[in-house]
């Protein structure tokens, strides 16, 4: 089984699956493996940024919040409880964060113009040869394909009983530095797990919503040993799937925390790094072990 993250792993420069590393996964496929998109991303948002892919795959979505099949069943739904949101969404908005839900009607923000910012804020650190007014362009033309909903409170939405938050997006064009007083005050909550997908962001999910145990149940349903799984990332909420995995891989461009637990780092983004960790993870693996089941 091969699982990759898609921003900064799979996706390239201009947000799509270059020819190479769908060729790979078209091999990696016909040797008998599986392949798993992780993201921090929803469902809705995942799967037209990979629809160029000739193989339909199982997707861990929102850092492990909810997984889907290959053919769209959800297998697993972890929702951060009720009153953790409500203690959080009042101390985020006290230190003045840009934030945004993630419910299980899709994605809520208070701005479009903020979100149009922040996404291309991302896409330039991905991205350091994308000018940010190229980004804006992309993010602009990337939220039209994204079932993004506007409101003007977010107290319009949560008074629905049957709204699930299943992640948390916080941002701060300062870095992380910036959200210290949000890590110093939950950090330590039992229910709670806080990871990063970009300098300028924060996620937070139920503390069972993380890629790596999203993968291990991925993995135990379909019968795969963790030793004959690959994972594959570039940043922090990468870190639970790339260290329980047989074969950690982190891209060229990934940070440095999680270059140093992989056991394998691959070529950037750019560079058709997803591609060359197959075609390494095949050749360590023969096909004949790459299916050992449990």
């Amino acid at each position: 089984m091969i699982a990759s993250d898609m921003d900064g792993t799979l996706l390239n420069d201009k947000m799509t699956v270059s020819p190479g590393n769908i060729a790979a996964i078209e091999e990696a496929t016909k040797a008998g493996a599986e392949f798993v998109v992780a993201t921090g991303r929803g469902l809705t948002e995942a799967q037209p940024l990979v629809a160029d892919l000739t193989v339909k795959p199982a997707f861990i979505t929102l850092n492990g919040a909810r997984v889907f099949s290959e053919t769209g069943e959800l297998l697993v739904d972890l929702p951060i409880p009720q009153g953790l949101v409500t203690k959080l969404r009042r101390d985020i908005e006290a230190e003045g964060y840009y934030y945004e839900l993630v419910t299980n009607r899709g994605i809520f923000s208070e701005s479009k113009v903020r979100r149009i910012q922040n996404v291309a804020d991302v896409l330039t650190r991905l991205n350091p040869d994308t000018s940010f007014k190229i980004a804006v362009v992309l993010a602009s033309a990337r939220l039209e394909l994204m079932n993004i909903h506007y409101v003007d409170s977010f107290d319009s939405l949560l008074v629905d009983p049957t709204v699930e938050v299943l992640k948390m997006l916080v941002f701060d064009s300062r870095g992380q530095a910036a959200f210290a007083p949000i890590r110093e005050a939950y950090d330590a909550n039992a229910g709670l797990v806080i990871t990063s997908s970009s300098p300028n962001n924060i996620e937070i999910n139920s503390v069972e919503a993380q890629k790596g145990l999203a993968l291990a149940r991925l993995a135990k349903l379909r019968g795969y040993a963790m030793t004959d799984v690959m994972a594959i990332g570039d940043n922090l909420n990468d870190e639970s799937m790339i260290a329980s995995a047989g074969m950690g891989v982190a891209m060229g461009n990934a940070v440095p925390a999680i270059k140093k637990i992989a056991q394998y780092v691959t070529a950037t983004n750019i560079q058709d790094g997803v591609a060359q960790a197959i075609r390494w993870g095949l050749a360590a693996k023969p096909a004949a072990q790459a299916k050992a089941r449990v």
